[in-house]
């Protein structure tokens, strides 16, 4: 009885757990719908040679001949488990769980942008950025060795899917260049090792873009992938195949056919990115708070490259939804390596009192995800 009576006292707290019944309620539509796309991702290895998007499924192959469905969300699930823990522990670490900070951690945990989009988009490889990205948030960034990490984890996500050099490699750049070298300066070597993990990991990109293409033919490709089914009645599951011979004048020219379509999307993303006004002014106030001048040069800098970078991934794949999430994940990412620089005053908290903010707080809880193409 009491609990229940802090959780309407304190509305912030309710969101929160109106939000946990969400996740619930998105987890059992999601296992309910045929994982086309991310189940095939499993079944792709390097038994042709090297392969673009197939570092999940080798890895996978290590363990298992035969892949049953229900590990696309298992194996997804835990994905996402860690990554919401991480997050957790990075809010705490950053700004603290204190009532004063909970409307933050709302805009943001309860965001349809986050962990709700990503729960809806199981099995995708959007959220091993997140991921990869939150871990260098939270380890140590005192010497080389966390640059060589990051260069790393970027290559890695470029081997799960090139696409992660538009959509988390900036990012993660991003967080390198505040947590490392704006605390540490920098030296000839620091700045080499960046500049040839850089190169590493754009011609990486290059060889799985433009090398990275099945060798065979598409019907004998499938049918290796047939043979890794544990299940070879669901063959619609396979429908996919095409994803790995389509060259990237076809991704293009697909993407520019919907555009027209797409776009009616548009004001309804503006709309999203509106309700979560709080936590942008938090952020601008943030900057604005710096201690030195070039610091809120090199963040306004940051944001712009990866604010481009899913310019770019908008003009050439058309899954318009995943992309919107992501960039503000991306965004709610940098505000934490931000809150660590040193500022000249105490930025302003969102208001807990505040009856539009509140309101607003209400209408993202209880979105329940953007989507993957068009807006839910």
């Amino acid at each position: 009885m009491n609990l229940n009576l802090r959780l309407w006292e304190n509305p912030w707290r309710l969101m929160l757990a109106v939000n946990a019944a969400v996740l619930i309620g998105i987890f059992w539509h999601k296992i309910a719908l045929p994982p086309y796309v991310p189940y095939i991702h499993l079944l792709v290895d390097y038994h042709f040679g090297f392969t673009k998007r197939a570092l999940i499924g080798a890895i996978v192959s290590l363990f298992t001949a035969k892949v049953p469905v229900w590990l696309v969300f298992a194996l997804s699930g835990m994905v996402w488990l860690v990554t919401a823990g991480l997050f957790v522990q990075l809010f705490r670490r950053t700004f603290g769980f204190d009532q004063r900070h909970l409307p933050l951690f709302v805009f943001m945990a309860a965001s349809p942008f986050f962990l709700k989009n990503f729960m809806h988009t199981l099995g995708h490889f959007d959220i091993y950025g997140c991921l990869l990205a939150i871990c260098l948030l939270l380890i140590p960034a005192r010497s080389l060795a966390y640059v060589m990490l990051a260069a790393m984890f970027s290559i890695v996500l470029v081997l799960i899917h090139h696409i992660h050099l538009l959509m988390y490699v900036p990012t993660i750049a991003a967080i390198v260049a505040l947590r490392h070298y704006l605390v540490h300066g920098t030296s000839r070597q620091n700045v080499a090792v960046g500049i040839a993990s850089l190169g590493a990991v754009g011609a990486l990109f290059v060889a799985a873009q433009f090398y990275g293409t099945v060798p065979v033919p598409e019907a004998e490709f499938v049918a290796h992938l047939h043979g890794r089914m544990a299940d070879p009645s669901q063959t619609n599951l396979l429908s996919f195949g095409y994803i790995w011979y389509q060259p990237l004048s076809k991704e293009i020219w697909d993407t520019w056919a919907r555009l027209p379509h797409n776009l009616l999307g548009v004001p309804v993303f503006a709309l999203l990115i509106w309700l979560h006004t709080p936590v942008w002014r938090y952020f601008r106030n943030l900057v604005a708070a710096l201690s030195v001048d070039a610091h809120r040069r090199i963040i306004t800098a940051a944001v712009i490259m990866v604010s481009l970078g899913y310019l770019v991934m908008f003009a050439i794949v058309f899954d318009y939804s995943r992309w919107i999430s992501n960039w503000a994940v991306c965004l709610f990412l940098i505000l934490h390596a931000v809150k660590a620089l040193p500022a000249s005053k105490e930025v302003e908290l969102i208001s807990a009192a505040d009856r539009k903010t509140t309101v607003l707080g209400w209408i993202v809880t209880l979105i329940p995800r953007v989507g993957i193409v068009r807006p839910f």
